[in-house]
C-alpha cells in the first residue's frame, strides 16, 4: 500500500472536482485530529484554486460515512485537563464553518452511518445525498455529550420540532425518514453512486457546474420510500409537544398524549442525561434565534470545552462505550436537579485555564 492510500483521508482530484474521501474502515471513518486537518488543507487550497469549480466528500469501501469522532480520546483528555478535547473541537468546528460559508459546491455522499462528526462534514453543505445504507443520528444525550458540529445551528432549522425531537431522544432515522426531515436533500440507489459521482465530476467541466449539478442530481434521484418515524401521526405529535418552554414541558406533553409512540418517546428520555437534555435544548433555542453561524460555533465551542471534563460524560463513555453495561449512572439524576445555575456556567464565556474562546479561520 502506498503512503497516500494509507492517508485517513484521500484527496484527489477529477477534472475540475476535488474529492475527499474518508479512508478509516475500520473505525467507520471516524473523525481524528489528521482526518480534520487534512480536509481543511485541501478545501482552503481549492478554495483559491480557478482550476476546481467543486467539491465532494465520500467514503472508501462499503461501510459507513462516518461513524463520529474519537470519543475515546476526548473521554481520555477530559478525565485529565481536557486540553486535548479542546484543540479537537476548534480544528472540527472550524472545518464545519468552512464547510457551511464554502464559496463553491459542496457535495456530500451520506452513504451509509453518519453521526456526529460526520453530521458536521456533510449537513452544513448544500447537497446531502443518500442512500438505502443512510443511517442518520445525533446520539449525544446518551453518552452524557451535546449535540454539537453545529447540530444547535441545523437541528432548530429542520421543519417544525423535528430538530429538537432529534437532539433529545437521538432517534436513528434511514434515508426516507431523512428526505422527510430535510437532511438529505436528495436520494439514489447504492447501485447508481457510480454514476452519481461521474455525474459531479462531468457537472464541474461545464460553464455552469451549480446548474449541471443540480440537473444531473434531479435525473438520478428516486423515491426513497416509506418513513419509519416521521409519519404525518407522529409528525403532528413532535411538532405539538416538542414546542414546549423547557425540557420537563415537553416531557409532560408526552405524558399526557395517549398514543403509544408518545409514551415510548417518554421511556427514550428517562433513559438520557437529564444534564444533556437540558443543555441541548438550550443550544437549540439558541441556535433557532441565533443570525451568525460563527457565533453559534463559539458558543458550541464553550459547551464542549465543559461537559468534556463533566461526570455525565466520562460515565457516558463508560457505560455505552467501555464497559457496555448501558447503565449510566447520571449526576444530576433528574431533570428537576439540572438549574439554571449549572447550564449558566457550561454556556458562560470561558475563564482563565479554560483555553481561549473559538475564532474561525479567516481568509
Amino acid at each position: 500500500m502506498s503512503v497516500a492510500a494509507s492517508q485517513p483521508v484521500l484527496v484527489s482530484t477529477q477534472g475540475h472536482l476535488g474529492v475527499l474521501t474518508l479512508n478509516r474502515p475500520d473505525a467507520l471513518h471516524a473523525l481524528d485530529g489528521q482526518m480534520v486537518k487534512i480536509m481543511t488543507e485541501a478545501l482552503l487550497g481549492w478554495r483559491a484554486d480557478p482550476a476546481i469549480a467543486g467539491v465532494m466528500v465520500d467514503h472508501a469501501g462499503p461501510r459507513g460515512f462516518c461513524a463520529g469522532g474519537d470519543i475515546r480520546m476526548l473521554a481520555e483528555s477530559g478525565a485529565k485537563d481536557g486540553q486535548e478535547a479542546r484543540a479537537f473541537f476548534y480544528d472540527e468546528y472550524r472545518l464545519n464553518h468552512l464547510i457551511a460559508n464554502y464559496p463553491k459546491p459542496y457535495v456530500a455522499i451520506v452513504d451509509g452511518v453518519t453521526m456526529g462528526g460526520g453530521v458536521g462534514i456533510s449537513v452544513h453543505g448544500p447537497f446531502r445525498v443518500g442512500t438505502e445504507r443512510t443511517l442518520f443520528a445525533m446520539p449525544e444525550t446518551g453518552i452524557g455529550l451535546f449535540p454539537d458540529v453545529g447540530g444547535g445551528w441545523f437541528l432548530p432549522r429542520l421543519a417544525g420540532e423535528i430538530g429538537m425531537w432529534l437532539a433529545l431522544t437521538g432517534t436513528r432515522l434511514k434515508a426516507a425518514d431523512c428526505v422527510v426531515a430535510g437532511i438529505l436533500t436528495h436520494y439514489i440507489p447504492s447501485e447508481l453512486l457510480d454514476a452519481l459521482k461521474a455525474q459531479v465530476a462531468g457537472a464541474m467541466s461545464t460553464h455552469t457546474p451549480l446548474a449541471a449539478l443540480k440537473s444531473g442530481l434531479a435525473a438520478l434521484e428516486e423515491e426513497a420510500g416509506r418513513p419509519q418515524h416521521l409519519t404525518s401521526d407522529t409528525l403532528a405529535i413532535i411538532n405539538r409537544c416538542f414546542s414546549g418552554e423547557s425540557v420537563e414541558a415537553i416531557v409532560d406533553a408526552l405524558v399526557q398524549d395517549e398514543s403509544a409512540w408518545a409514551q415510548e418517546q417518554v421511556k427514550i428520555l428517562g433513559q438520557k442525561s437529564p444534564q444533556t437534555l437540558k443543555v441541548a435544548f438550550r443550544q437549540l433555542r439558541e441556535g433557532r434565534a441565533a443570525t451568525d453561524f460563527a457565533t453559534h460555533m463559539a458558543m458550541e465551542y464553550r459547551i464542549g470545552a465543559r461537559v468534556v471534563r463533566r461526570h455525565d460524560f466520562l460515565e457516558g463513555v463508560r457505560a455505552v462505550i467501555i464497559d457496555k453495561d448501558q447503565a449510566p449512572k447520571w449526576q444530576p439524576a433528574t431533570l428537576e436537579a439540572v438549574d439554571d445555575a449549572l447550564l449558566d456556567s457550561i454556556f458562560a464565556p470561558l475563564e482563565a485555564g479554560e483555553g481561549t474562546e473559538w475564532e474561525p479561520i479567516t481568509w
